[in-house]
């Protein structure tokens, strides 16, 4: 009787491929959708709120307008569209002041929530574990953690940053939003969203570094406020500004809606001084003037001309640091895994 034949070895069960980055932004947008409803119901009010005081401030303009009233010359039967007048564009006016406010600070607020409770809090509480043992590895993990919120960040911030460039545009006249001015500067153009991206960048790095849910909100509040002043204060030399030169003690004029950068006094030989020269010589101003050899006045200015220039610079430096943030945020990781 002959030996049964030996079956030969059953092939090795294929290993079915862990959850990719997609899944692992689903379970993280479940896990927070709390907040996600939140911010999307404060965005909407933003909205609201904005669109509506540009709207209701229209309407009453339109409305002096068309009176015989003016804002120069007005009577007792005037008294009261011009009080609803200069109430309306003053409070558009503080109301855009405001909502800038808020975009300018959003990044500081994108930051804190990514450091600490999407990120922090899983090395704290040690829920990270879990995701790398899903097949899911680290780098897929941080991943999916950056590429939600950053679509999410790039739509929302870019809606916003419309609606205030669209209400600013019609706030010209009595009470203007000056494009120059910090809060507007910082809710207009691309720059909103460079800065939540840099927010973003760093929220997650500080949460890598610290691993501490509070420690890193701090840090990474700390350091996206840092960014953010150090760029409002270089911001005017950025890009180089137009000047117009004055003879005699005239100064020279500032064109309608230009960013006023310096001015001061100027020599023959092109020597420039500070404004406040000879201030404290009383009537004898001019003649202090001569002896210094002073012949004129220099002004240093950025007309409107020039917002997408210093707009895109200072953009690209967000974005430069957003990526050298985010890059070291993965050897971070990598290290810390290995």
């Amino acid at each position: 009787m002959s030996a049964p034949t030996a079956l030969p070895p059953a092939p090795p069960r294929p290993v079915p491929p862990g959850p990719g980055p997609r899944a692992h932004a689903r379970v993280l947008v479940r896990q927070h959708r709390r907040a996600l409803w939140l911010t999307g119901a404060l965005v909407l009010i933003w909205i609201a709120v904005v669109v509506g005081i540009t709207l209701w401030a229209d309407h009453v303009n339109d409305a002096f307008e068309a009176s015989p009233c003016t804002s120069v010359v007005t009577d007792r039967s005037c008294d009261h569209r011009w009080q609803a007048f200069d109430l309306a564009l003053s409070v558009r006016q503080t109301v855009l002041g405001y909502a800038g406010l808020c975009v300018t600070v959003l990044p500081g607020l994108v930051a804190a929530f990514v450091a600490g409770p999407v990120i922090g809090r899983e090395f704290e509480s040690g829920t990270y574990k879990l995701s790398w043992t899903q097949s899911a590895s680290p780098a897929q993990w941080l991943l999916a953690r950056l590429a939600a919120p950053a679509a999410l960040l790039v739509a929302g911030v870019s809606v916003l940053s419309a609606v205030f460039a669209w209400s600013r545009a019609r706030s010209e006249g009595l009470y203007p939003v000056h494009w120059y001015g910090n809060t507007s500067f910082g809710a207009l153009g691309t720059a909103p969203v460079a800065y939540a991206l840099l927010g973003l960048a760093l929220g997650a790095l500080a949460g890598l570094l610290t691993r501490r849910t509070l420690p890193a909100m701090s840090v990474a509040v700390f350091a996206t406020a840092a960014v953010a002043v150090a760029l409002n204060r270089v911001r005017a030399g950025l890009w180089p500004p137009d000047t117009r030169t004055s003879t005699g003690s005239a100064w020279p004029q500032t064109p309608d809606d230009a960013w006023f950068v310096e001015t001061g006094r100027l020599t023959r030989d092109g020597t420039r001084l500070p404004s406040d020269t000879c201030w404290d010589a009383g009537p004898g101003a001019d003649r202090c003037l001569a002896d210094r050899g002073v012949t004129g006045s220099y002004l240093d200015y950025h007309p409107s001309s020039h917002f997408w220039p210093l707009q895109l610079l200072e953009t690209g430096i967000l974005l430069v640091l957003a990526a050298a943030a985010t890059a070291l945020a993965f050897r971070v990781l990598r290290r810390y895994h290995a």
